[in-house]
Protein backbone atom coordinates (compact mmCIF):
# COMPACT_ATOMS: atom_id res chain seq x y z
CA UNK A 1 0.00 0.00 0.00
CA UNK A 2 1.61 3.24 -0.87
CA UNK A 3 2.07 5.56 1.69
CA UNK A 4 0.79 9.67 0.71
CA UNK A 5 3.80 12.06 1.99
CA UNK A 6 3.69 15.55 1.82
CA UNK A 7 5.66 17.64 -0.92
CA UNK A 8 7.86 19.79 0.30
CA UNK A 9 5.73 22.54 -1.34
CA UNK A 10 2.98 21.78 0.82
CA UNK A 11 5.45 21.26 4.01
CA UNK A 12 6.60 25.05 2.91
CA UNK A 13 3.13 26.51 2.55
CA UNK A 14 2.14 24.47 5.90
CA UNK A 15 4.92 25.76 7.95
CA UNK A 16 4.46 29.58 6.55
CA UNK A 17 1.37 29.94 8.29
CA UNK A 18 2.08 28.33 11.41
CA UNK A 19 5.15 31.07 11.03
CA UNK A 20 2.55 33.74 10.41
CA UNK A 21 0.29 32.44 13.36
CA UNK A 22 3.45 33.13 15.87
CA UNK A 23 3.81 36.49 14.14
CA UNK A 24 -0.13 37.71 15.03
CA UNK A 25 0.25 36.42 18.32
CA UNK A 26 3.48 38.48 19.18
CA UNK A 27 1.98 41.46 17.29
CA UNK A 28 -1.47 41.13 19.35
CA UNK A 29 0.26 40.81 22.64
CA UNK A 30 2.68 43.96 21.24
CA UNK A 31 -0.63 45.86 21.10
CA UNK A 32 -2.33 44.90 24.53
CA UNK A 33 0.46 46.17 26.11
CA UNK A 34 0.81 49.34 24.56
CA UNK A 35 -2.62 50.28 24.62
CA UNK A 36 -3.35 49.24 28.16
CA UNK A 37 -2.04 52.78 29.36
CA UNK A 38 -5.00 54.63 27.47
CA UNK A 39 -7.88 51.71 28.69
CA UNK A 40 -6.66 52.29 32.66
CA UNK A 41 -6.48 56.21 31.56
CA UNK A 42 -9.75 56.86 33.60
CA UNK A 43 -8.20 55.65 36.96
CA UNK A 44 -4.85 57.39 36.14
CA UNK A 45 -6.68 60.35 35.20
CA UNK A 46 -7.22 61.30 39.15
CA UNK A 47 -4.00 59.63 40.19
CA UNK A 48 -2.18 62.40 38.19
CA UNK A 49 -3.75 65.37 39.02
CA UNK A 50 -6.49 64.92 36.12
CA UNK A 51 -9.86 66.36 38.59
CA UNK A 52 -7.56 69.62 39.45
CA UNK A 53 -6.01 70.86 36.03
CA UNK A 54 -7.51 69.47 33.03
CA UNK A 55 -5.56 71.09 30.68
CA UNK A 56 -1.91 70.35 32.32
CA UNK A 57 -3.39 66.74 32.64
CA UNK A 58 -4.04 66.03 28.90
CA UNK A 59 -0.38 67.76 28.51
CA UNK A 60 1.66 65.44 31.11
CA UNK A 61 -1.03 62.27 29.27
CA UNK A 62 0.52 63.77 25.63
CA UNK A 63 4.11 63.26 27.06
CA UNK A 64 3.67 60.09 28.67
CA UNK A 65 2.41 58.90 25.02
CA UNK A 66 5.22 60.56 23.04
CA UNK A 67 7.89 58.61 25.48
CA UNK A 68 6.49 55.52 24.18
CA UNK A 69 6.65 56.99 20.54
CA UNK A 70 9.85 58.28 20.99
CA UNK A 71 12.00 55.37 22.74
CA UNK A 72 10.02 53.16 19.58
CA UNK A 73 11.33 55.28 17.03
CA UNK A 74 15.07 55.64 18.75
CA UNK A 75 14.87 51.63 18.91
CA UNK A 76 14.08 51.24 15.33
CA UNK A 77 17.19 53.12 14.55
CA UNK A 78 19.06 49.88 15.88
CA UNK A 79 16.39 47.46 16.14
CA UNK A 80 16.13 46.71 12.64
CA UNK A 81 20.64 46.45 12.26
CA UNK A 82 20.10 43.91 14.74
CA UNK A 83 17.36 41.98 13.57
CA UNK A 84 19.63 42.01 10.07
CA UNK A 85 22.79 40.82 11.96
CA UNK A 86 21.54 38.62 14.49
CA UNK A 87 18.79 36.83 13.05
CA UNK A 88 14.66 36.91 13.31
CA UNK A 89 14.75 34.12 16.46
CA UNK A 90 17.27 35.91 18.45
CA UNK A 91 16.10 39.37 17.85
CA UNK A 92 12.39 38.68 18.42
CA UNK A 93 13.31 36.77 21.64
CA UNK A 94 15.36 39.69 22.80
CA UNK A 95 12.52 42.22 21.56
CA UNK A 96 9.55 40.84 23.34
CA UNK A 97 11.87 39.72 26.48
CA UNK A 98 12.59 43.44 26.61
CA UNK A 99 8.91 44.74 25.73
CA UNK A 100 7.08 42.16 28.84
CA UNK A 101 9.25 43.35 31.14
CA UNK A 102 8.94 46.83 30.41
CA UNK A 103 5.17 46.35 30.43
CA UNK A 104 5.14 44.78 33.89
CA UNK A 105 7.15 47.70 35.37
CA UNK A 106 4.21 50.31 34.73
CA UNK A 107 2.57 49.05 37.76
CA UNK A 108 5.22 50.16 40.19
CA UNK A 109 4.95 54.12 38.62
CA UNK A 110 3.17 56.89 40.70
CA UNK A 111 3.66 59.80 38.77
CA UNK A 112 4.53 61.42 35.09
CA UNK A 113 7.92 60.66 35.09
CA UNK A 114 7.09 56.71 36.60
CA UNK A 115 4.93 56.11 33.37
CA UNK A 116 6.73 58.08 30.82
CA UNK A 117 9.93 55.87 32.44
CA UNK A 118 7.75 52.44 31.45
CA UNK A 119 6.71 53.64 28.47
CA UNK A 120 9.96 54.49 27.33
CA UNK A 121 11.48 50.64 28.34
CA UNK A 122 8.37 49.71 26.21
CA UNK A 123 8.64 51.16 23.29
CA UNK A 124 12.55 50.26 23.22
CA UNK A 125 11.58 46.70 23.28
CA UNK A 126 8.07 47.03 20.54
CA UNK A 127 10.61 48.58 18.13
CA UNK A 128 11.89 45.18 17.57
CA UNK A 129 8.36 43.78 16.49
CA UNK A 130 8.20 44.91 13.03
CA UNK A 131 11.41 44.50 11.90
CA UNK A 132 11.45 41.06 12.89
CA UNK A 133 7.94 39.89 11.77
CA UNK A 134 8.66 41.69 8.23
CA UNK A 135 12.26 39.95 8.05
CA UNK A 136 10.74 36.91 8.58
CA UNK A 137 7.48 37.48 6.07
CA UNK A 138 10.49 38.14 3.59
CA UNK A 139 12.04 34.80 4.72
CA UNK A 140 9.13 32.69 3.89
CA UNK A 141 6.46 34.79 1.83
CA UNK A 142 6.67 34.76 -2.06
CA UNK A 143 5.68 37.84 -3.66
CA UNK A 144 2.11 37.35 -4.45
CA UNK A 145 1.48 36.68 -0.93
CA UNK A 146 3.99 38.86 0.83
CA UNK A 147 0.75 41.38 1.38
CA UNK A 148 -1.70 38.78 2.48
CA UNK A 149 1.07 37.34 5.17
CA UNK A 150 2.05 41.03 6.49
CA UNK A 151 -1.93 41.74 6.75
CA UNK A 152 -2.66 38.27 8.42
CA UNK A 153 0.01 39.44 10.94
CA UNK A 154 -0.63 42.97 11.23
CA UNK A 155 -4.51 42.27 11.87
CA UNK A 156 -2.69 41.48 15.41
CA UNK A 157 -2.63 44.99 15.83
CA UNK A 158 -6.49 45.32 15.67
CA UNK A 159 -7.36 41.68 17.28
CA UNK A 160 -5.00 43.20 20.43
CA UNK A 161 -6.98 46.56 20.26
CA UNK A 162 -10.04 44.24 20.26
CA UNK A 163 -9.12 42.01 22.77
CA UNK A 164 -7.84 44.79 25.26
CA UNK A 165 -10.81 46.58 25.98
CA UNK A 166 -12.55 43.31 27.14
CA UNK A 167 -9.56 41.97 29.36
CA UNK A 168 -8.19 44.30 30.61
CA UNK A 169 -10.80 47.11 32.06
CA UNK A 170 -12.09 43.51 33.97
CA UNK A 171 -8.77 42.96 35.31
CA UNK A 172 -8.73 46.46 36.45
CA UNK A 173 -11.89 46.65 38.18
CA UNK A 174 -11.22 43.16 39.81
CA UNK A 175 -8.23 43.27 40.49
CA UNK A 176 -6.94 46.60 40.30
CA UNK A 177 -4.93 49.04 37.66
CA UNK A 178 -1.69 47.19 38.17
CA UNK A 179 -2.99 43.64 37.46
CA UNK A 180 -3.78 45.00 33.83
CA UNK A 181 0.18 45.42 33.35
CA UNK A 182 0.77 42.28 35.33
CA UNK A 183 -1.18 40.60 32.75
CA UNK A 184 -0.15 41.64 29.18
CA UNK A 185 3.52 41.54 30.49
CA UNK A 186 3.01 37.58 31.70
CA UNK A 187 1.51 37.45 27.50
CA UNK A 188 4.36 38.16 26.53
CA UNK A 189 6.38 36.19 28.64
CA UNK A 190 4.63 33.08 27.25
CA UNK A 191 5.00 33.56 23.82
CA UNK A 192 8.99 34.00 24.71
CA UNK A 193 8.80 30.39 25.80
CA UNK A 194 6.88 29.34 22.93
CA UNK A 195 9.23 31.31 20.32
CA UNK A 196 12.12 30.05 21.90
CA UNK A 197 11.13 26.00 21.81
CA UNK A 198 9.84 26.86 17.62
CA UNK A 199 13.47 25.37 15.70
CA UNK A 200 12.93 28.36 13.51
CA UNK A 201 16.44 28.49 11.81
CA UNK A 202 16.59 24.95 10.96
CA UNK A 203 12.90 25.17 9.28
CA UNK A 204 13.83 28.20 7.51
CA UNK A 205 16.90 26.04 5.96
CA UNK A 206 14.56 24.00 4.65
CA UNK A 207 11.36 24.84 3.70
CA UNK A 208 11.70 28.63 3.78
CA UNK A 209 11.03 30.84 0.42
CA UNK A 210 13.33 29.63 -1.93
CA UNK A 211 14.06 33.67 -3.21
CA UNK A 212 14.26 34.80 0.29
CA UNK A 213 16.53 31.99 0.70
CA UNK A 214 19.25 33.28 -2.23
CA UNK A 215 18.93 36.59 -0.86
CA UNK A 216 20.02 35.73 3.19
CA UNK A 217 23.10 34.55 1.92
CA UNK A 218 23.72 38.70 0.86
CA UNK A 219 25.17 40.20 3.26
CA UNK A 220 23.57 43.35 4.61
CA UNK A 221 23.63 46.86 2.65
CA UNK A 222 26.10 49.06 4.68
CA UNK A 223 23.46 51.65 6.25
CA UNK A 224 25.08 54.80 4.35
CA UNK A 225 24.03 52.91 0.89
CA UNK A 226 20.90 52.34 2.38
CA UNK A 227 19.72 56.01 3.77
CA UNK A 228 21.00 57.30 0.68
CA UNK A 229 18.19 54.78 -1.53
CA UNK A 230 15.54 56.40 -2.81
CA UNK A 231 13.04 53.26 -2.27
CA UNK A 232 14.23 53.98 1.82
CA UNK A 233 13.11 57.55 1.88
CA UNK A 234 9.95 57.23 0.15
CA UNK A 235 8.76 54.05 2.46
CA UNK A 236 10.46 56.02 5.64
CA UNK A 237 8.31 59.24 4.32
CA UNK A 238 5.08 57.41 3.75
CA UNK A 239 5.70 55.79 7.26
CA UNK A 240 6.20 59.63 8.65
CA UNK A 241 3.16 60.74 7.15
CA UNK A 242 0.74 58.15 8.14
CA UNK A 243 1.78 55.98 10.90
CA UNK A 244 0.54 59.42 13.49
CA UNK A 245 -2.94 58.17 12.53
CA UNK A 246 -2.99 54.62 14.05
CA UNK A 247 -1.47 56.16 16.95
CA UNK A 248 -4.18 58.75 17.58
CA UNK A 249 -6.47 55.93 17.54
CA UNK A 250 -4.96 53.56 19.56
CA UNK A 251 -4.21 56.17 22.20
CA UNK A 252 -7.16 58.36 21.83
CA UNK A 253 -10.04 57.25 20.64
CA UNK A 254 -10.87 55.78 24.26
CA UNK A 255 -10.29 59.44 25.84
CA UNK A 256 -12.48 60.43 22.85
CA UNK A 257 -15.36 58.42 23.47
CA UNK A 258 -15.48 58.86 27.38
CA UNK A 259 -14.94 62.93 26.80
CA UNK A 260 -17.84 63.42 23.38
CA UNK A 261 -20.10 60.60 24.07
CA UNK A 262 -19.97 59.93 27.99
CA UNK A 263 -18.87 56.58 27.63
CA UNK A 264 -17.65 55.05 30.70
CA UNK A 265 -14.23 52.92 31.29
CA UNK A 266 -17.28 49.97 31.99
CA UNK A 267 -18.84 50.38 29.09
CA UNK A 268 -15.83 51.34 26.26
CA UNK A 269 -15.40 47.66 25.09
CA UNK A 270 -18.12 47.67 22.57
CA UNK A 271 -17.53 50.55 20.45
CA UNK A 272 -13.63 49.84 20.66
CA UNK A 273 -14.25 46.35 19.63
CA UNK A 274 -16.80 47.32 16.88
CA UNK A 275 -13.19 49.56 15.12
CA UNK A 276 -11.05 47.04 15.40
CA UNK A 277 -12.95 44.48 14.28
CA UNK A 278 -13.39 46.72 11.00
CA UNK A 279 -9.32 47.30 11.52
CA UNK A 280 -8.51 43.41 11.49
CA UNK A 281 -10.92 43.01 8.54
CA UNK A 282 -8.91 46.43 6.41
CA UNK A 283 -5.38 44.71 7.24
CA UNK A 284 -6.36 40.77 6.06
CA UNK A 285 -8.43 42.73 2.68
CA UNK A 286 -5.91 45.34 1.91
CA UNK A 287 -3.34 42.52 1.66
CA UNK A 288 -5.85 40.21 -0.15
CA UNK A 289 -6.74 42.93 -2.82
CA UNK A 290 -2.97 43.59 -3.94
CA UNK A 291 -2.81 39.29 -4.66
CA UNK A 292 -5.75 39.48 -6.32
CA UNK A 293 -4.49 42.49 -8.43
CA UNK A 294 -1.15 40.75 -9.01
CA UNK A 295 -2.29 37.38 -10.03
CA UNK A 296 -4.51 39.21 -12.73
CA UNK A 297 -1.49 40.05 -14.18
CA UNK A 298 -0.16 43.75 -12.98
CA UNK A 299 3.35 44.49 -11.55
CA UNK A 300 3.96 44.01 -7.85
CA UNK A 301 4.49 47.88 -7.73
CA UNK A 302 1.06 48.58 -9.08
CA UNK A 303 -0.64 46.13 -6.89
CA UNK A 304 0.32 47.33 -4.11
CA UNK A 305 -0.47 50.98 -5.35
CA UNK A 306 -3.95 50.14 -5.85
CA UNK A 307 -4.63 48.47 -2.90
CA UNK A 308 -3.08 51.40 -1.09
CA UNK A 309 -5.33 54.10 -3.04
CA UNK A 310 -9.00 52.08 -2.56
CA UNK A 311 -7.42 52.65 1.20
CA UNK A 312 -6.81 55.95 1.01
CA UNK A 313 -10.03 56.70 -0.13
CA UNK A 314 -12.04 55.02 2.42
CA UNK A 315 -9.99 56.82 4.98
CA UNK A 316 -11.33 60.19 3.84
CA UNK A 317 -14.77 60.21 5.54
CA UNK A 318 -13.20 60.01 8.94
CA UNK A 319 -12.90 64.17 8.97
CA UNK A 320 -16.43 63.93 9.31
CA UNK A 321 -16.39 62.78 12.93
CA UNK A 322 -16.97 65.88 14.67
CA UNK A 323 -20.23 66.44 12.74
CA UNK A 324 -21.95 63.72 13.81
CA UNK A 325 -23.74 63.00 16.71
CA UNK A 326 -25.51 59.72 17.38
CA UNK A 327 -22.08 57.84 18.71
CA UNK A 328 -23.20 54.78 16.35
CA UNK A 329 -22.39 57.58 13.80
CA UNK A 330 -18.77 58.23 14.86
CA UNK A 331 -18.26 54.69 15.04
CA UNK A 332 -19.08 53.87 11.73
CA UNK A 333 -16.85 56.21 10.48
CA UNK A 334 -14.21 54.94 12.54
CA UNK A 335 -14.59 51.71 11.86
CA UNK A 336 -13.90 52.14 7.80
CA UNK A 337 -11.14 54.57 8.79
CA UNK A 338 -9.38 52.06 11.12
CA UNK A 339 -10.08 49.20 8.53
CA UNK A 340 -8.74 51.13 5.69
CA UNK A 341 -5.58 52.73 7.86
CA UNK A 342 -4.10 48.34 8.31
CA UNK A 343 -4.95 47.72 4.55
CA UNK A 344 -2.67 50.74 3.91
CA UNK A 345 -0.10 49.42 6.24
CA UNK A 346 -0.48 45.71 5.19
CA UNK A 347 1.02 46.98 1.49
CA UNK A 348 2.94 49.74 2.35
CA UNK A 349 5.21 47.61 5.47
CA UNK A 350 5.44 44.79 2.45
CA UNK A 351 7.45 47.50 -0.02
CA UNK A 352 10.96 46.92 1.62
CA UNK A 353 10.75 43.37 0.77
CA UNK A 354 9.67 44.29 -2.44
CA UNK A 355 13.00 46.20 -2.93
CA UNK A 356 15.83 45.43 -0.63
CA UNK A 357 16.94 41.44 -0.17
CA UNK A 358 16.03 39.69 2.96
CA UNK A 359 19.38 40.70 4.63
CA UNK A 360 18.78 43.91 4.55
CA UNK A 361 15.06 44.58 5.09
CA UNK A 362 15.25 44.59 8.98
CA UNK A 363 17.14 47.66 8.77
CA UNK A 364 15.08 49.80 6.38
CA UNK A 365 11.96 48.68 7.60
CA UNK A 366 14.05 50.47 11.16
CA UNK A 367 14.55 53.41 9.86
CA UNK A 368 10.61 53.95 8.15
CA UNK A 369 9.70 52.99 11.74
CA UNK A 370 12.10 55.73 13.18
CA UNK A 371 10.20 58.18 10.50
CA UNK A 372 7.08 57.21 11.41
CA UNK A 373 7.76 57.83 15.53
CA UNK A 374 9.29 60.84 14.47
CA UNK A 375 6.11 62.29 13.02
CA UNK A 376 4.07 60.39 15.38
CA UNK A 377 5.80 62.43 17.99
CA UNK A 378 4.91 65.64 16.22
CA UNK A 379 1.21 64.85 16.17
CA UNK A 380 0.60 63.75 19.35
CA UNK A 381 1.88 66.68 21.00
CA UNK A 382 -0.04 68.52 18.35
CA UNK A 383 -2.80 67.05 19.48
CA UNK A 384 -2.01 67.65 23.68
CA UNK A 385 -2.84 71.21 21.92
CA UNK A 386 -5.85 71.23 19.95
CA UNK A 387 -7.76 68.40 21.49
CA UNK A 388 -9.85 71.10 23.48
CA UNK A 389 -10.60 73.42 20.86
CA UNK A 390 -9.97 71.92 17.87
CA UNK A 391 -10.63 68.11 17.35
CA UNK A 392 -11.84 69.18 13.73
CA UNK A 393 -8.22 69.94 12.65
CA UNK A 394 -7.18 66.18 14.03
CA UNK A 395 -9.70 64.58 12.20
CA UNK A 396 -9.49 66.50 8.97
CA UNK A 397 -5.34 65.73 9.33
CA UNK A 398 -6.33 61.92 9.63
CA UNK A 399 -8.80 61.51 6.96
CA UNK A 400 -6.48 63.62 4.16
CA UNK A 401 -3.15 62.18 5.15
CA UNK A 402 -2.95 59.06 3.39
CA UNK A 403 -4.59 60.37 -0.28
CA UNK A 404 -1.31 63.12 0.13
CA UNK A 405 0.82 60.49 0.90
CA UNK A 406 0.36 58.55 -1.99
CA UNK A 407 0.70 60.59 -4.60
CA UNK A 408 3.65 62.56 -2.97
CA UNK A 409 5.75 59.67 -2.62
CA UNK A 410 4.67 56.29 -3.40
CA UNK A 411 2.74 56.83 -7.00
CA UNK A 412 5.32 57.73 -9.25
CA UNK A 413 7.72 55.84 -6.71
CA UNK A 414 10.34 53.56 -9.19
CA UNK A 415 9.60 49.77 -9.95
CA UNK A 416 13.05 48.97 -8.76
CA UNK A 417 15.93 50.04 -6.57
CA UNK A 418 19.67 50.30 -6.54
CA UNK A 419 19.85 47.23 -3.76
CA UNK A 420 17.97 44.70 -5.91
CA UNK A 421 17.06 43.61 -9.47
CA UNK A 422 13.63 45.18 -10.97
CA UNK A 423 10.40 43.31 -9.78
Amino acid sequence: MATETMSPATDRSNLRWVVCGLLFLATTINYMDRSALSLVEPILKHLLGGDQDLALYNRRYSDIVNSFILAYGLGFLVAGRVVDRIGVKKGYALAIGLWALASISHAFARTALGFGIARFALGLGESGNFPSALKATADWFPNEERALGTGIFNSGTSAGALIAPLLIPWVAFRYGWQAAFFTTGSLGLLWLVVWLLFPYDRLHSIFGNPAASVSFSVPPATYRSLLVSRGTWRFALSKGCTDAIWWFYLFWLPKYFNERFHVDMKNLGPPLIIVYVGATVGSIAGGWLAGYYIRRGHSVRMGRRFAMFVSALCAAPVALVPFVHPLWQAIALLCLAAAAHQGWSSNLLSTPSDMFPSSSVGTVVGIGGAAGAAGSVVFTFLVGILWTSHALLIFFAAGSAYLLTLFAFQWRAPANSPTRAPL
